[in-house]
Protein backbone atom coordinates (compact mmCIF):
# COMPACT_ATOMS: atom_id res chain seq x y z
CA UNK A 1 0.00 0.00 0.00
CA UNK A 2 1.44 3.23 -0.85
CA UNK A 3 1.24 5.89 2.03
CA UNK A 4 1.97 9.24 2.96
CA UNK A 5 2.28 11.66 5.52
CA UNK A 6 1.09 15.43 5.50
CA UNK A 7 3.33 17.85 7.96
CA UNK A 8 1.48 20.84 9.30
CA UNK A 9 4.36 23.64 9.33
CA UNK A 10 4.16 25.54 12.76
CA UNK A 11 5.25 24.05 16.20
CA UNK A 12 5.28 20.80 13.68
CA UNK A 13 8.44 21.21 11.51
CA UNK A 14 9.60 24.00 13.78
CA UNK A 15 8.96 26.39 16.15
CA UNK A 16 7.56 29.71 14.08
CA UNK A 17 4.65 29.82 15.93
CA UNK A 18 6.96 31.78 18.96
CA UNK A 19 7.92 33.79 15.69
CA UNK A 20 4.48 34.46 15.33
CA UNK A 21 3.72 35.35 18.96
CA UNK A 22 6.42 38.51 18.80
CA UNK A 23 5.25 39.52 15.50
CA UNK A 24 1.39 40.07 16.85
CA UNK A 25 2.88 40.70 19.95
CA UNK A 26 5.09 43.88 18.47
CA UNK A 27 1.98 45.24 16.47
CA UNK A 28 -0.27 44.93 19.68
CA UNK A 29 2.13 47.29 21.56
CA UNK A 30 1.71 49.95 18.57
CA UNK A 31 -1.92 49.48 18.71
CA UNK A 32 -2.51 49.36 22.02
CA UNK A 33 -4.90 46.57 21.63
CA UNK A 34 -4.25 43.71 24.78
CA UNK A 35 -2.47 40.39 23.72
CA UNK A 36 -1.16 37.01 25.81
CA UNK A 37 0.26 33.81 24.74
CA UNK A 38 -3.10 32.39 25.71
CA UNK A 39 -4.68 34.79 22.91
CA UNK A 40 -2.03 33.47 20.97
CA UNK A 41 -2.77 30.09 20.94
CA UNK A 42 -6.31 30.88 19.26
CA UNK A 43 -4.31 32.19 16.04
CA UNK A 44 -2.47 28.76 15.53
CA UNK A 45 -3.54 27.18 12.38
CA UNK A 46 -5.42 30.03 11.15
CA UNK A 47 -5.53 32.05 7.94
CA UNK A 48 -3.57 35.80 8.34
CA UNK A 49 -7.01 37.04 7.59
CA UNK A 50 -8.99 35.26 10.38
CA UNK A 51 -5.56 35.60 12.49
CA UNK A 52 -6.29 39.28 12.41
CA UNK A 53 -10.61 39.30 13.13
CA UNK A 54 -9.33 37.22 16.32
CA UNK A 55 -6.52 39.44 17.18
CA UNK A 56 -8.83 42.40 16.84
CA UNK A 57 -11.04 40.80 19.44
CA UNK A 58 -14.39 42.81 17.57
CA UNK A 59 -12.93 45.86 16.78
CA UNK A 60 -14.23 47.64 13.94
CA UNK A 61 -11.42 47.89 11.01
CA UNK A 62 -11.28 49.44 7.65
CA UNK A 63 -10.24 47.21 5.13
CA UNK A 64 -7.51 49.98 4.36
CA UNK A 65 -6.47 49.54 7.90
CA UNK A 66 -6.85 45.85 7.68
CA UNK A 67 -4.48 45.67 5.01
CA UNK A 68 -2.03 47.82 6.77
CA UNK A 69 -2.08 45.70 9.67
CA UNK A 70 -1.83 42.49 8.24
CA UNK A 71 1.03 44.07 6.24
CA UNK A 72 3.07 45.11 9.51
CA UNK A 73 2.77 41.94 10.36
CA UNK A 74 4.02 40.02 7.98
CA UNK A 75 6.91 42.67 8.04
CA UNK A 76 7.72 41.90 11.37
CA UNK A 77 7.47 38.09 10.69
CA UNK A 78 9.80 37.96 8.05
CA UNK A 79 12.37 40.27 9.50
CA UNK A 80 12.20 37.90 12.60
CA UNK A 81 12.59 34.47 10.11
CA UNK A 82 16.39 36.46 9.12
CA UNK A 83 17.92 33.62 11.43
CA UNK A 84 16.05 30.78 10.94
CA UNK A 85 18.12 27.74 9.71
CA UNK A 86 18.47 23.92 9.71
CA UNK A 87 19.12 23.94 13.08
CA UNK A 88 15.58 25.40 14.29
CA UNK A 89 14.11 22.01 12.98
CA UNK A 90 12.49 20.31 16.41
CA UNK A 91 13.64 17.81 17.49
CA UNK A 92 13.17 14.52 15.37
CA UNK A 93 11.75 16.58 12.15
CA UNK A 94 15.00 15.22 10.04
CA UNK A 95 15.65 11.76 10.83
CA UNK A 96 11.35 11.22 10.73
CA UNK A 97 11.50 12.97 7.46
CA UNK A 98 14.36 11.13 5.92
CA UNK A 99 13.44 8.12 7.17
CA UNK A 100 10.00 8.29 5.70
CA UNK A 101 11.74 9.07 2.34
CA UNK A 102 13.86 5.98 2.62
CA UNK A 103 10.87 3.81 2.74
CA UNK A 104 9.08 5.22 0.12
CA UNK A 105 6.14 7.69 1.72
CA UNK A 106 5.22 10.36 0.09
CA UNK A 107 5.83 13.76 1.75
CA UNK A 108 3.60 16.85 1.71
CA UNK A 109 3.31 20.04 3.48
CA UNK A 110 0.10 21.64 4.59
CA UNK A 111 0.47 25.05 6.05
CA UNK A 112 -2.25 27.70 6.38
CA UNK A 113 1.06 30.37 6.33
CA UNK A 114 1.59 32.23 3.06
CA UNK A 115 5.09 32.22 4.16
CA UNK A 116 5.64 28.39 4.45
CA UNK A 117 7.52 28.20 1.19
CA UNK A 118 10.14 30.54 2.67
CA UNK A 119 10.21 28.88 5.71
CA UNK A 120 10.87 25.21 4.65
CA UNK A 121 13.61 26.92 2.42
CA UNK A 122 15.38 28.24 5.11
CA UNK A 123 14.97 25.00 7.25
CA UNK A 124 16.57 23.33 3.72
CA UNK A 125 13.61 20.92 3.48
CA UNK A 126 11.37 22.31 0.76
CA UNK A 127 13.31 19.94 -1.54
CA UNK A 128 12.20 16.36 0.35
CA UNK A 129 8.29 17.05 -0.12
CA UNK A 130 6.42 15.67 -3.07
CA UNK A 131 3.56 17.93 -2.61
CA UNK A 132 3.43 21.80 -1.16
CA UNK A 133 0.36 23.59 -0.45
CA UNK A 134 0.29 26.65 1.43
CA UNK A 135 -1.97 29.27 2.65
CA UNK A 136 -2.70 30.57 -1.36
CA UNK A 137 -3.60 26.78 -2.32
CA UNK A 138 -7.28 26.15 -0.79
CA UNK A 139 -10.28 29.00 -0.34
CA UNK A 140 -11.28 26.99 3.01
CA UNK A 141 -9.06 26.77 5.85
CA UNK A 142 -8.44 24.70 8.45
CA UNK A 143 -10.89 23.51 10.17
CA UNK A 144 -11.89 22.80 7.07
CA UNK A 145 -10.11 19.63 5.74
CA UNK A 146 -9.72 21.39 2.17
CA UNK A 147 -5.87 21.81 2.57
CA UNK A 148 -5.52 18.13 3.56
CA UNK A 149 -7.60 16.92 0.94
CA UNK A 150 -5.45 19.01 -1.90
CA UNK A 151 -2.19 17.36 -0.61
CA UNK A 152 -3.44 14.38 -1.02
CA UNK A 153 -4.41 14.89 -4.33
CA UNK A 154 -1.16 15.72 -5.49
CA UNK A 155 0.16 13.18 -4.03
CA UNK A 156 -2.17 10.42 -5.37
CA UNK A 157 -3.20 9.24 -2.57
CA UNK A 158 -6.71 8.54 -0.76
CA UNK A 159 -7.04 10.21 2.69
CA UNK A 160 -6.93 6.60 4.18
CA UNK A 161 -3.35 6.17 2.98
CA UNK A 162 -2.70 9.36 4.60
CA UNK A 163 -1.05 10.22 8.05
CA UNK A 164 -1.43 14.19 9.39
CA UNK A 165 0.82 15.60 11.82
CA UNK A 166 -0.79 18.72 13.59
CA UNK A 167 -0.29 20.61 16.26
CA UNK A 168 -3.57 22.82 16.30
CA UNK A 169 -7.36 22.07 17.22
CA UNK A 170 -7.87 23.48 13.99
CA UNK A 171 -5.69 20.95 11.95
CA UNK A 172 -6.83 17.93 13.86
CA UNK A 173 -10.47 18.81 13.21
CA UNK A 174 -9.34 19.28 9.77
CA UNK A 175 -7.74 16.19 9.67
CA UNK A 176 -10.22 14.00 10.87
CA UNK A 177 -12.95 15.97 8.89
CA UNK A 178 -11.07 14.67 5.58
CA UNK A 179 -11.07 11.13 7.48
CA UNK A 180 -6.86 11.21 7.95
CA UNK A 181 -5.60 9.50 10.64
CA UNK A 182 -3.94 12.32 12.44
CA UNK A 183 -0.50 13.05 15.34
CA UNK A 184 -1.32 15.40 17.39
CA UNK A 185 1.63 17.02 18.76
CA UNK A 186 2.31 18.62 22.00
CA UNK A 187 -0.81 19.37 24.66
CA UNK A 188 -3.51 16.97 24.91
CA UNK A 189 -5.65 19.76 26.10
CA UNK A 190 -4.98 20.85 22.30
CA UNK A 191 -4.47 18.38 20.06
CA UNK A 192 -6.83 15.73 22.10
CA UNK A 193 -9.38 14.68 18.91
CA UNK A 194 -6.04 13.40 17.19
CA UNK A 195 -5.50 9.10 16.43
CA UNK A 196 -2.15 9.30 18.69
CA UNK A 197 -0.97 11.63 20.80
CA UNK A 198 2.93 12.61 21.51
CA UNK A 199 5.00 15.64 22.83
CA UNK A 200 6.91 16.06 20.15
CA UNK A 201 9.12 14.22 17.22
CA UNK A 202 12.13 12.72 18.96
CA UNK A 203 12.69 9.32 18.32
CA UNK A 204 9.91 8.70 15.81
CA UNK A 205 9.87 5.79 13.11
CA UNK A 206 7.99 5.81 10.26
CA UNK A 207 6.62 2.50 11.52
CA UNK A 208 4.93 4.20 14.46
CA UNK A 209 2.09 6.12 12.26
CA UNK A 210 1.89 4.00 9.45
CA UNK A 211 0.49 1.55 11.77
CA UNK A 212 -2.41 4.31 12.31
CA UNK A 213 -3.44 3.22 8.80
CA UNK A 214 -3.87 -0.41 9.47
CA UNK A 215 -6.77 0.23 11.56
CA UNK A 216 -10.17 1.03 10.01
CA UNK A 217 -11.29 3.60 12.63
CA UNK A 218 -8.23 5.67 12.07
CA UNK A 219 -9.55 6.91 9.09
CA UNK A 220 -13.71 7.21 10.53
Amino acid sequence: MERGFIFDLDGVLTDTVELHYHSWQRLAGEENVPFSREANAALLGRTREDALDLWLGGRSCSPEKRAELLRRKNAYFLEALEGLGAGDLLPGVADLLHAARAQGIRLGLASSSRNARQVCDRLGVTDLFDAFADGSSVVNPKPAPDIFLWVAGRLGLHPAHCVVFEDSEAGVRAARAGSFAVVGLGDPARVGGASLIRPDLRGAAPGEFTRLLASPAAAS
